[in-house]
């Protein structure tokens, strides 16, 4: 065994970066300075899922699957998004769903079974952490995950999702399309990012994310067969599916990791995020971490960010 090394899964935190469509911007005010008092102290005001943060059961959900109420982030275990860990190459076209298939895929090229994750926290490399920026493209086109993904890390008890968009679902199963607040953002076109998905796809992939256009393409019966569970929950099913399927079942999240993915992908190692011990807390910021064999990084540029101040 070699040496081992840190390598750091998180994006850099400051007042102007990238924030998800409907978040504030942090604000970040110096209480005392140098010159005037010799110290320096900072306030910072913002939502806890800023950038890379983790999601608490309580986020999404009232009642866990079993009937008992979704955890808050202090009634969690301290090692609760901790653990051995993997990361994924996941291969999925722009905008596209990640499916059973491609988590099967990018398990393969790991070199593992998916028998092998129970227990284990599965971090997501995309792509996408590298275009992380205040962008359309990063937020209304990105890939991601929905209630299929969500159902097949359920069925292999994998501990931790943890990966590297802008949230545990496909921004079309979030308010940026027809679910939660509906806002159905404008996409390049000036046209909704709902009206330009069906353009790009089709109705019938499209009806994923919305749950009256699924019933009138697939029907009722098979609605329910797919998304009752959810249903049953008091929320439309399409909305957030895989955050839903995932905290009800007591498999916790991280989103939007970053910083140097690349040189753990495909590789196994230790996975830590350590949220503060909110009491009553929806989920926190976190700084996530690799510790593995130095022998065993993939040769790759260390991440410099580019965007906004930096």
């Amino acid at each position: 065994m070699g040496k081992k090394v840190f390598v750091d899964l998180s994006h850099p935190f400051f007042g102007d970066m990238p924030l998800w469509p409907y978040f504030s911007k942090p604000e970040i005010a110096p209480m005392h300075s140098m010159a005037k008092a010799g110290v320096l102290t900072q306030s910072i005001k913002c939502t806890m899922h800023t950038g890379t943060h983790c999601d608490a059961p309580r986020h999404v959900m009232e009642k866990m699957f079993d009937g008992s109420r979704a955890l808050y982030t202090h009634e969690l275990p301290v090692d609760a998004y901790c653990g051995d860990a993997v990361c994924l190459d996941v291969r999925v076209d722009r905008w596209k769903l990640i499916m059973p298939a491609d988590l099967e895929a990018a398990v393969e090229r790991a070199g593992m079974k998916p028998a092998d994750l129970k227990g284990m926290v599965v971090c997501l490399n995309t792509g996408m952490h590298r275009q992380f920026d205040d962008s359309k493209e990063y937020y209304h086109y990105s890939l991601g995950t929905g209630i299929d993904a969500g159902k097949w890390f359920v069925k292999h008890q994998v501990k931790v999702v943890a990966l590297d968009q802008q949230a545990l679902d496909h921004p079309l199963h979030t308010s940026m399309g027809n679910n939660g607040t509906c806002m159905k953002l404008p996409g390049y076109t000036g046209r909704t990012i709902c009206e330009e998905y069906i353009e790009q796809f089709g109705e019938e992939a499209y009806a994923e994310f919305d749950r009256e256009v699924y019933i009138k393409v697939h029907g009722r019966e098979r609605y329910q067969e797919k998304f009752g569970e959810l249903e049953a929950t008091g929320n439309p099913g399409t909305w957030e599916p895989c955050h839903k399927y995932l905290l009800g079942n007591g498999i916790v999240g991280v989103e939007n990791l970053g910083g140097d993915l690349d040189k753990v992908k495909n590789k196994r190692f230790r996975f830590f995020a350590l949220p503060i011990r909110w009491h009553m807390g929806d989920g926190s910021m976190v700084r996530c971490v690799a510790e593995i064999d130095e022998d065993e990084l993939v040769p790759a540029e260390p991440r410099l960010y580019k965007y906004g101040a930096m």
